[in-house]
């Protein structure tokens, strides 16, 4: 039998890069998967659906659809997630702010509230965090305190459902070479590509490999975080480039 046969998951921000990865590794590791997100035209798994984390009734929606395709629900992956420039905070702006923080921190809160109903003992929540939520760097408040926020919640939550048979989890990648930078930088590809100049960054599956090792722990283990960044890289602001080796 494969790791994950016979159950269930929801996977947002599933249409690209670590989501979909996530995607993939669950499926192939025996899992029926529910993915969400915008873009449903990219979306390939047993339930797909149209996904604004921003949205209340979107989520609603989402959740109520997916899991009764599914029939119930054993794994929620909350992937999706951005950031938006790198510049001082004293050029950010109203509309920034709330596109990071409703989309990383509101966006995972609401739907994990909207999920954990319907988790079956034995059930796993995965939050998507970052190296940035751990360690600050300069030009990302945003980002950064979206992820400081994702991590604080991951482990409060930990303390409010002690005694359920329910794990959680933070898998903090630190650089993955995804749609992320091309995102944060407001489609600029010359800007996105000089992120991963020189650096062999990690790629989506790194990541989903991570997310599928924490999911398949005996069930009396519960991996609190994960931590993994490129082997150049040491912090979210430290990154050794070729040419500087």
């Amino acid at each position: 039998m494969a790791a994950l046969d016979g159950k269930t998951a929801l996977v947002t921000g599933a249409s690209s890069g670590i989501g979909a990865a996530t995607v993939r590794a669950l499926r192939e590791a025996g899992a029926r998967v529910g993915a969400g997100a915008r873009r449903t035209e990219r979306l390939d798994a047993d339930v797909t659906g149209e996904l604004d984390v921003t949205s209340a009734e979107s989520c609603a929606s989402f959740v109520a659809q997916a899991v009764d395709a599914l029939g119930g629900l054993d794994i929620l992956v909350n992937g999706a997630g951005l950031a938006l420039g790198r510049d001082p905070f004293t050029e950010s702006s109203e509309e920034d702010e709330r596109a990071v923080l409703e989309t990383n921190v509101d966006g995972l809160i609401r739907m994990t509230r909207l999920c954990l109903p319907h988790l079956r003992d034995g059930g796993h929540i995965v939050n998507l965090g970052s190296v940035a939520g751990r360690q600050a760097y300069a030009n990302g408040a945003l980002y950064i305190t979206s992820k400081f926020a994702v991590r604080g919640f991951t482990y409060a939550l930990r303390e409010d459902l002690l005694g359920r048979p329910i794990r959680i989890t933070t898998v903090d990648p630190g650089l993955v070479e995804t749609e992320f930078s091309l995102v944060r930088f407001r489609g600029d590809a010359e800007k996105a590509r000089g992120v991963y100049e020189g650096v062999e960054a990690m790629r989506p599956e790194d990541i989903a490999d991570c997310v599928l090792f924490a999911v398949t722990r005996p069930p009396h283990v519960n991996v609190d975080e994960i931590v993994v960044k490129a082997l150049t890289q040491s912090s979210g602001g430290r990154i050794l480039r070729a040419d500087e080796s």
